[in-house]
């Protein structure tokens, strides 16, 4: 008789070189595959509306600079594509290795929610368990389809939900001296 055992595969980093290029994402949070199809227009939409509000107010402030969907790799089994990030000058030097990627955490990470319970559970679990253990400052998730976002900000060791902001809404940041932005110009 065969004994069977529960031995949870964990994929790393360099499992992913084995991939086809096919337009999916492949990401891993704790040894955990996850593959997702490439986002939706609104999705894009509304990543894109995020980035160019943070674009325009880091050019004239000069403080850092943002990015969409820029792969950050904290570990071999820990190694996500958030839809867009926001780090200070000052820390972006010491978050690039010599290849150009993120090796840790950017001061603000915001990711747009997907249809679906899995991308949402992703989302919503265990990507902030991840963002929270690797020190980033803030977490916002975006729900373009209830048009609303959750700002979850560091409290002592952990992200915590300290807002959840609606179309009528202004969104702003301490770590963003002078930044604000209507809510309803990202849902527009």
């Amino acid at each position: 008789m065969s004994q069977i055992t529960n031995k949870r595969v964990r994929w790393t980093i360099a499992d992913l070189e084995l991939f086809p290029d096919n337009g999916n994402r492949y990401e891993i949070i704790d040894g955990e595959l996850f593959v997702t199809k490439a986002p939706n227009w609104k999705h894009q939409e509304t990543s894109g509306r995020f980035f160019a509000v943070l674009d325009n107010w880091s050019q004239s402030t000069g403080l850092g600079r943002v990015a969409i969907a820029p792969g950050i790799i904290f570990s071999d089994a820990d190694n996500v594509i958030p839809d867009v990030v926001w780090a200070s000058n000052e820390r972006l030097a010491a978050l690039l290795d010599e290849a150009g990627h993120l090796t840790d955490a950017p001061e603000l990470i915001i990711e747009v929610l997907s249809p679906g319970t899995e991308n949402q559970r992703r989302d919503r679990e265990l990507k902030l368990k991840l963002y929270s253990t690797r020190g980033v400052q803030e977490y916002w998730i975006a729900d373009w389809q209830k048009q609303e976002i959750q700002i979850y900000r560091r409290e002592q060791t952990t992200l915590e939900l300290v807002a959840t902001l609606f179309v009528n809404d202004d969104l702003n940041s301490p770590l963003l001296p002078g930044f604000t932005c209507s809510v309803s110009r990202i849902f527009a």
